[in-house]
Formats: C-alpha cells, structure tokens, sequence
C-alpha cells in the first residue's frame, strides 16, 4: 500500500494473483501493460471525483479496474456520479486512440499496440457492464436514483447486481459441461462481485441511514434554489420507516398525513421526521 497526497493505493489478491500468473507464464510485458492501464483507468475515476468536490480516501486496483472509497458528505449529485464514473471508460478510450495513432505511424510495433487496444477495450466494456460495484452498475443506479425512492434503487439495483454476478460465474463454469477448461480469470472475477454485492447488500440498512443523515445539505441547496417540494401523502398508521424509504434522493419533501377519513390532518417537513427518527 502507498499514500499519493492522503489517498491510499494498494492491490487487491485478485490483481496480484494474475500478476503471479503473468509471470509464470513469461508475459511480463502484457503484465505491466495490464496494470498500467488497470492505474490510468482508476486514475480518472480519481481525477473526476476531485474536480467534483468528492474526497477520495482509498483505491483498490483490480484486474479490470479498482474501487474507489469516496465521501462526498450529500453533495455529490447523480450526474456527477455518472460522470466520475464514465470517467475510467474514458481513460480507456483515450489509450485506445494514442495506441493507433502510434500504430499508424509505425511506432512501438504492430502486435503490441494491437494488444494495447484489444486490452483496453476489454477492459472499458467489462466496466460497463450493469453489475455493481462496476462503472455501468454505478451509472445504472445514479441514473435510476434521479426517479425511483433511493431505498428501492439500492435493494433492487444490489439485488439485480447479485444475480448477473452469479449468472457471470455460472458462465465461466459452462465449458466444464462441453469437457473444457474453466475459465479461471473471469470465475475470480466473478467471485469478487458476488461477494461484493452480497456484502453491499447486508450494509444496506447502514447505507440508508448515511443517506438520510446528509439529507440537511439537500435542504439547504433547495432553500436557495427556491425549489418545489415532492409531496409524500400517507396515513397517519403507517410506519415511519416506510415513509423514510419513499425519500427521492434529490427532491426535498412534505408528508401529507391523512386521517382516517382521508383528510389531511397534519403537512410534516421532512427535518421532522428525521428529527424523530434519530431521536433528536
């Protein structure tokens, strides 16, 4: 592990295992190009999470990329979620496009430019999958966060990530059903996002609290814009979890309470309710 400027670098077992692989098998040149473009990829994540006013406290590198811990304390929108996470593809693309203007000039050899570009395509399109913790997984939940209550878009976007991780590592076994090899690199993978998600999805509860807890810089932003507020109607029985769960993550809100004759009894600001949530 190295620290660069308060953020921590280190590699994951993953990576380091199909470094010992690369070395064993004598392509150590294809090594050192992996993790070069494994370092830039996540770079621009970093990069983008900076100029977006996020603070980057670690990085983890990966085979087909790496994971980022990112605070942002509520101020980080889901546009610029996508675009922090669009940010490594592009890296990727930019490498591609360097590669084969060298290659047209004739420089740095044909065959390793080639690899050079198949390497980052492979790379920028895998993280483009719609399976968390990967950039299109990341991009798919911003995106569904913008409409949906957040508390559905984490349990469903995790769950619907658990299920195409299984579906990947089940792939990399099907050659064994034809009598072929397993496909050994994309079943660690595999292992890694099953195991992430399932993880993710256990720390839901705690990821929703941290959600609601940076509501008040939602509030404010929404008092100097003058915005209008979602209204939430419920009845007045139903639990306050429940109605917490309804928050959208960009939209502040009053809770229309009912009675039982489906009038409203009571307009409740949302600071209200957090208020008797956390017990302040």
């Amino acid at each position: 592990m190295i620290r660069v400027r308060g953020i921590s670098f280190s590699l994951h077992p993953l990576l380091v295992i199909v470094m010992l692989i690369s070395v064993l098998t004598g392509q150590f040149l294809e090594l050192l190009t992996l993790f070069a473009i494994v370092l830039i990829h996540e770079l621009g994540h970093v990069w983008a999470a900076l100029f977006a006013g996020a603070s980057v406290k670690s990085v983890q590198l990966l085979p087909f990329g790496g994971v980022a811990v990112i605070e942002d304390n509520g101020k980080l929108t889901a546009y610029r979620e996508i675009g922090i996470a669009l940010a490594g593809p592009l890296q990727n693309v930019l490498m591609m496009l360097f590669a084969s203007a060298l290659r047209e000039m004739g420089w740095g050899g044909d065959a390793f430019m080639t690899y050079l570009i198949h390497a980052n395509l492979i790379i920028a399109l895998f993280n483009l999958l719609p399976i968390l913790p990967l950039d299109g997984g990341r991009i798919i939940q911003a995106a569904i966060s913008l409409q949906a209550p957040y508390y559905s878009t984490l349990l469903w976007c995790g769950r619907i990530s658990i299920f195409a991780s299984a579906l990947t590592a089940v792939y990399a076994l099907l050659p064994l059903q034809y009598g072929g090899g397993v496909r050994l690199n994309l079943l660690m993978i595999a292992a890694f996002l099953l195991y992430s998600n399932i993880t993710d999805h256990r720390n839901l509860p705690y990821r929703f609290v941290a959600f609601l807890m940076n509501r008040e810089a939602l509030y404010e932003q929404h008092m100097d814009k003058g915005t209008l507020a979602r209204p939430i109607v419920t009845p007045l029985a139903k639990p306050l979890d429940d109605i917490l769960r309804l928050f959208k993550r960009h939209q502040y809100h009053l809770i229309y309470v009912l009675d039982d004759k489906g009038g409203v009894m009571a307009v409740v600001p949302e600071q209200r309710l957090l208020s008797s949530y956390f017990g302040m």
